[in-house]
């Protein structure tokens, strides 16, 4: 009867049969080691290595532009094959050209087919927060042709803020969404009235529906339109902030502007039978961009 061999190399030569180190290279040439498979702790240390590899992934600058693309020609299939009513555009394009720039607000649920309507006579930049989702919609809105100005409330505030009075001054007309990045939904800030109080410019706020839309889980209740559709767009009145407008006067403009837009996105997805969606309470929790962002 042979015995087990119980000595230290024979040991070690079973443990290498039961954990084997093993590596995953990505769709983008990032290489990550995985260490050794085993049980217990390990196949969770394993979970969370996988976790954070797709975590890469979705950063990585290629499946961000990836990302840009699909959405930028998404979009224009949708645009192109929706049957459109429009209220308010002509009044939008006149005041733009007697006033040479605007202030265009939009809630971030509802900034996917905005750039549709853009008929590119005159130059637009859009402020685009510096988080990972900034970095993918600032791809998708240049592909349509607008600047791009980089910051947020949260990184960058300072620098944009310059960035976008000097854009106004210089009769660039500016787009802003008021509720982004971390929300409440369809809650005004205030940042895009002392923009048109400095300047002069204009506010008009613009949202749209398509019947048949899925509403996304998300903080935003973005709306996701399939094309062959029809579909309604909505631009408010313009509001001019005088110069001499106190923070009381602000704030009763804020409101003002912030109920139109919410009313006018209530009537239009009450047309197409979609549920209301209700401003939101408080913000979205997570801070952006986080450390992993930073750079």
């Amino acid at each position: 009867m042979k015995l087990p061999d119980y000595s230290v190399a024979s040991i070690a030569a079973n443990q290498r049969k039961m954990h084997t180190d093993f590596y995953m290279t990505g769709p983008f040439g990032q290489t990550t080691r995985f260490g050794t498979v085993g049980k217990g702790n390990e196949m969770k240390n394993l979970l969370k290595k996988l976790k954070n590899f797709f975590k890469d992934i979705t950063k990585h600058p290629r499946f961000i532009s990836l990302l840009s693309i699909i959405m930028y020609y998404y979009s224009r299939w949708v645009g192109k094959t929706t049957r459109w009513d429009v209220f308010g555009m002509n009044q939008l394009y006149q005041v733009w050209h007697q006033d040479k720039a605007i202030i265009l607000v939009i809630w971030h649920g509802r900034a996917m087919m905005i750039p549709h309507f853009w008929n590119r006579q005159r130059p637009l930049k859009a402020l685009v927060s510096l988080h990972k989702d900034g970095r993918i919609i600032a791809g998708f809105l240049e592909k349509y042709g607008f600047g791009t100005i980089g910051g947020s409330s949260t990184n960058g505030a300072q620098s944009a803020a310059l960035a976008l009075l000097h854009s106004l001054q210089n009769d660039t007309a500016v787009a802003i969404i008021p509720d982004g990045p971390r929300g409440p939904r369809m809650k005004m800030s205030i940042s895009p009235l002392y923009f048109a109080r400095k300047s002069g410019k204009p506010i008009f706020g613009a949202t749209y529906s398509i019947e048949h839309s899925l509403i996304a889980k998300s903080w935003d209740a973005m709306l996701l339109p399939p094309p062959f559709c029809r579909g309604i767009l909505h631009i408010t009145k313009p509001y001019y902030i005088p110069a001499d407008a106190s923070d009381e006067d602000l704030e009763k403009y804020r409101q003002e502007i912030e109920n139109d837009m919410n009313n006018l996105t209530f009537k239009a997805d009450r047309r197409f039978g979609l549920p209301k969606i209700e401003p939101g309470v408080s913000a979205k929790s997570k801070r952006y961009p986080d450390k992993s962002e930073k750079n």
